[in-house]
């Protein structure tokens, strides 16, 4: 019963982890934004969220990087 507690943690933070990390893409589509308002929108969704990682360095430009592919932007 443990066990299956301790996966149900597990599944349960990965998928608030994921919808966490598609919020700029999801907020992207909503917004129906093209050309230079989608791009500019994407690059400060992402640069926020890499804010609030703490995240630096090459650490922060792989994330955003990612973050930009994934949000089209």
């Amino acid at each position: 019963m443990r066990t299956l507690a301790i996966a149900a943690f597990i599944c349960l933070f990965a998928g608030s982890a994921f919808a966490q990390e598609a919020t700029c893409a999801v907020q992207v589509t909503e917004k129906k934004l093209s050309g230079a308002a989608r791009t500019s929108f994407a690059k400060s969704c992402c640069d926020k969220q890499a804010a609030e990682k703490k995240l630096a360095g090459a650490a922060k430009t792989s994330f955003t990087d990612k973050c930009l592919k994934d949000a089209g932007g």
